[in-house]
């Protein structure tokens, strides 16, 4: 187990986007230990953005005025 901070140094993320990521649960093997984040190195950063471009428009799409 590692630092948070450490962690996204070394898999250049942001160590604040890294600590939200955290607190909403985006890890599987991050813990909080007093008020310290920390991760199995291990740990890979999954992007869950959507990238196939599926909401590309979304807004224009059969708007009847």
């Amino acid at each position: 187990m590692i630092t948070l901070k450490e962690w996204a140094i070394a898999h250049d993320i942001n160590p604040a986007t890294a600590r939200q990521k955290a607190g909403r649960g985006g890890f599987k093997t991050a813990q909080k230990i007093g008020r310290d984040w920390f991760i199995d190195e291990e740990e890979e950063n999954i992007d869950n953005r959507v990238k196939s471009g599926k909401y590309k428009n979304w807004r224009k799409g059969s708007a009847k005025s």
